[in-house]
């Protein structure tokens, strides 16, 4: 059978036999919303558990809007038009309001992916600024909370007069979904708090898992530091397979953020009935799968339908390469990822930038054998990430077919991390 997997951005096909072919899983299908922008004005006028933009708005000096950064297909420039009119009306005019880019501990977005990030009119009449995770500076300090974490968060989000975070609902393989809280952690916090919120004591945990929220201490954590600086309003979108909005659910932080929760988890789970022994996946394309980093989050999300002991094969271009230089040379420098993991949990560790992905991929590799398709990292160097490179997705195939004999199945989930594979 022929699929289409999405990779880069003009996707993928691949062939995969027919005889192992179990099931090819995707979201369930919701219909895209007429008109997109003017539901978002309805949303922002008659938000959920709080007053409409307008009002809560009207009289505040300044505002700050957190926004995802590149790596997240977020419709900013249907979004954000919308927004800042209701702010207008309000009193606040567009040279008061900072368009802050949630870079969490990624690097700050190039002036390019700005422009291909916002509409020109924003772009041209707010204040844009990347946050920086390490630069003390602009960090304000709000203590820390009951579980020790420090809360260091984006000083112009902090004391702006009129906070909102506009995001995306979307499986996350650690907090569960992705949008509301995490826009402030770990989107606009300081790499201090990042570490300890992304430590063993949180990530762990079983229950930090995509698509779990009810004691998952990952998500816990994250809303527990945004209530330290709350927006006085958020406004996230659930998409579907083309990226075109399905659901607009602006409001209070907890309020709208739950709503498109229960929305985006009647979408994004697909169940088969019972493990296979190949996965082939993928990190979503465009822009998501820019490097080795975020194809992680593929392989991890594969992990409830694969045999213990199975194969993950997937796709990802990382046209960007490995990562950070940090997390690069982590990769490249541990030998053994089990004993990095015992490792981080001791009480000397130092910690390491991105850490975290290697415990993530550790998990991964623990689990099943991968084989990574990526056109973006040489060979060589691919065989050095602690998985077996694949010029194509049939070569990672065939390979996975010989560890496990003809008559193995197989599962294919063009979407990856997007959709929530399940046994059922």
């Amino acid at each position: 059978m022929r699929i289409r997997l999405d990779y880069g951005r003009e996707g993928l096909q691949a062939e995969l036999p027919d005889r192992n072919l179990v099931a090819v899983l995707g979201l369930i299908p919701a219909p895209p919303v007429e008109e997109p922008r003017a539901a978002v004005t309805e949303g922002l006028r008659h938000p959920l558990g709080a007053p409409p933009l307008r009002d809560l708005a009207r009289g505040r000096r300044d505002a700050c809007i957190v926004v995802c950064d590149a790596t997240r297909p977020v419709p900013n420039p249907v979004l954000l038009p919308p927004v800042l009119e209701e702010m207008e009306s309000a009193g606040i005019p567009r040279d008061r309001v900072t368009i802050l880019i949630a870079t969490g501990t990624h690097r700050p977005c190039t002036p390019e992916e700005v422009r291909q990030m916002l509409d020109p009119e924003t772009a041209r009449s707010c204040r844009i600024v990347n946050h920086v995770c390490t630069d003390g500076g602009s960090l304000a300090d709000l203590g820390r909370t009951t579980n020790g974490v420090p809360v260091r968060l984006n000083r112009a989000y902090v004391e702006a007069a009129f906070r909102m975070t506009v995001g995306l609902i979307e499986p996350h393989f650690m907090a569960g979904y992705s949008g509301g809280r995490k826009l402030i952690m770990p989107g606009i916090a300081g790499l201090e708090s990042v570490q300890a919120w992304h430590s063993p004591r949180f990530l762990e945990h079983p229950r930090s898992a995509s698509g779990v929220v009810e004691g998952n201490p990952v998500h816990e954590e994250a809303l527990a530091i945004a209530r330290l600086a709350p927006p006085d309003l958020i406004l996230d979108v659930t998409l579907d397979e083309r990226n075109r909005i399905t659901g607009v659910f602006a409001g209070d932080l907890e309020a709208a953020w739950k709503a498109g929760v229960h929305f985006a988890d009647r979408h994004v789970r697909a169940a088969i009935p019972e493990p296979v022994d190949i996965v082939v996946t993928t990190c979503a394309g465009h822009p998501l799968d820019a490097t080795f980093y975020q194809a992680v989050k593929g392989m991890v999300g594969a992990l409830p339908i694969v045999k213990s002991g199975g194969s993950i094969v997937i796709a990802a271009q990382c046209a960007e390469g490995v990562g950070s230089a940090a997390f690069e040379r982590t990769l490249l420098e541990v030998q053994d990822l089990e004993r990095f993991v015992q490792e981080i949990q001791r009480p000397d560790w130092r910690f390491v930038a991105d850490q975290w992905e290697v415990e993530e991929l550790a998990r991964a590799v623990r689990h099943a054998a991968v084989w990574c398709v990526a056109e973006g990292i040489p060979r060589d160097k691919l065989a050095r990430l602690h998985v077996a490179p694949a010029a194509t997705v049939e070569e990672g195939v065939a390979a996975a077919l010989e560890r496990h004999g003809p008559d193995a199945t197989l599962a294919a989930i063009p979407r990856g991390p997007y959709v929530i594979p399940c046994v059922a």
